[in-house]
């Protein structure tokens, strides 16, 4: 979008929220770049200039706008609708790829060469990969100098960065404030949290509907890895350096984050697969507006919009749940798995009690007597093959995946057909577009609206939703008395 000027213009002078992480405004006399909507007075379109990203923000020079802070604004809906080479290495970049494994790292596990993927990145973003690692970095340690009282030679660390010098020269550059002049800014009213504990606010485009997305996850949750408490969804989180607990809880302007962890390492893997899992950097404007496109569809969207697709912070996991919720209701899928975290998952300590497990790995479920499985012959063959197949690698779920070929490798599975491959694209890849059209919620949902109700026909009519047919999904389920589709009281 950066490129069209006279868009970018109108979205400044309007201070147009919606815009917030598609495009960044660079002001030439001042030398700062600011989020669309900064509450500041607008400069003159002559001393604007756009970049698609704060990473070339920062490589052109220009500091972030104190006032707007454009680091904390939502991401690109463009890295989670689409699935080639760039969308793919920016959710490996926020997954922390590029700091545990360098950009040899993320060119392997895309298979393509460095060069291909510097020349693609910057074509796109105006930044490398290590460019917007390092804007990542810059913003997480200025989480960490905000919310925790660390020395700042471990937020430096905790932040990724190898040295204290290049950590104090990132953070002056990016913000024009040293890393103390940052922590003095504070109220003194804001007590910062205990280490380890960090407290934050987790924006997104507005609208949100809470109902469908935490209710969701609170009526699926495994007990011992989740929970529903106090107004919030807590979960245990396996991240490369330890683990976590996210608390998660809805208001009306952003989502309250507590995150507990073991390695401050791991914050910005965690806040970007909170926010993966939570779908935060979808625009639902641009989705509710297509769908709205659909007369029968539009009631649905109006009577309340801004419905996400509730997601994962584990592939694997999920594709693990979707096969022990085969054909069964989701208490006894809720059974299975349970079963399975006591007997194969990790134990942890929860400070506040009530989880107690992270989910076990495809190598621990691999290892597992098939025999001890309390379901029919039929799903024990496909539940073990496939946690062979992920704990040999033979098939990978990743932010990286490639959706047509991870769905070809799922269908080659046995007893994989495809509403559990759909289900999986929706929920683990992330795939805005997958649809359910032999799912019964579905094609009840259709007939009682007067759309088509055999999977063909629907998913003809479906055609026109593209490419939102998951946020459809989400409506037509809505339509239903199931407690997915409210808040716990």
């Amino acid at each position: 979008m950066h490129t069209d000027r006279e868009r970018c213009v109108r979205a400044v002078q309007s201070k147009d929220a919606r815009f917030d992480g598609w495009f960044f405004t660079a002001v030439l006399t001042t030398r700062i770049y600011c989020r669309p909507s900064c509450p500041v007075v607008p400069p003159k379109p002559e001393n604007m200039t756009f970049y698609p990203s704060a990473a070339a923000c920062q490589q052109a020079g220009f500091r972030a706008c104190k006032r707007c802070r454009p680091d904390t604004s939502p991401g690109s809906p463009e890295w989670n609708q689409r699935a080639d080479l760039v969308a793919r290495a920016m959710r490996l970049i926020a997954d922390g790829v590029v700091d545990r494994d360098g950009v040899p790292g993320l060119a392997a596990r895309l298979g393509y060469s460095t060069r291909q993927i510097e020349r693609q990145l910057l074509a796109e973003l105006g930044a490398g990969p290590l460019a917007l690692a390092r804007a990542q970095r810059a913003q997480t340690a200025r989480l960490l100098i905000e919310t925790t009282t660390l020395p700042m030679a471990d937020v430096a660390f905790a932040a990724g960065f190898s040295s204290i010098r290049t950590f104090n020269d990132t953070v002056r550059e990016v913000f024009a404030l040293s890393p103390s002049e940052l922590r003095a800014r504070l109220p003194k009213k804001n007590a910062p949290a205990a280490p380890g504990a960090l407290t934050l606010r987790l924006p997104f485009r507005a609208p949100l509907n809470p109902d469908n997305l935490f209710g969701h996850l609170a009526a699926t949750a495994v007990p011992g890895v989740e929970e529903w408490r106090e107004g919030a969804y807590r979960r245990t989180l396996r991240l490369p350096y330890g683990h976590g607990i996210a608390t998660l809880a809805p208001e009306p302007d952003h989502i309250a984050c507590r995150l507990t962890l073991s390695d401050l390492r791991d914050l910005p893997v965690a806040i970007s697969r909170c926010r993966r899992m939570l779908d935060l950097d979808a625009d639902p404007v641009a989705i509710d507006d297509q769908l709205r496109t659909d007369p029968l569809l539009a009631p649905l969207v109006d009577k309340a919009p801004g419905r996400r697709v509730p997601r994962t912070v584990d592939e694997a996991e999920f594709a693990v749940r979707a096969v022990l919720g085969q054909q069964v209701s989701t208490a006894a899928a809720r059974t299975h798995a349970s079963r399975l975290v006591t007997a194969h998952g990790d134990p942890i300590d929860d400070p506040e009690g009530g989880l107690t497990h992270l989910f076990p790995t495809p190598e621990a479920l691999a290892a597992l007597d098939p025999e001890s499985l309390a379901m029919p012959r039929t799903r024990r063959t496909t539940f073990t093959t496939l946690v062979r197949q992920l704990a040999a690698g033979t098939v990978h779920l990743g932010p990286e995946s490639d959706w047509p070929e991870t769905r070809s490798q799922l269908l080659a599975l046995p007893g994989f057909g495809p509403w559990t491959v759909d289900v999986i694209a929706m929920r683990a890849l992330g795939d805005p577009d997958a649809f359910l059209p032999t799912d019964l919620g579905i094609r009840r949902a259709a007939r009682e609206l007067g759309l088509p109700s055999t999977p063909a026909a629907l998913t003809a009519r479906a055609a026109a939703w593209r490419p939102w047919r998951a946020y459809a999904v989400q409506y037509l389920w809505a339509t239903d008395s199931h407690p997915i589709n409210f808040l716990p009281v």
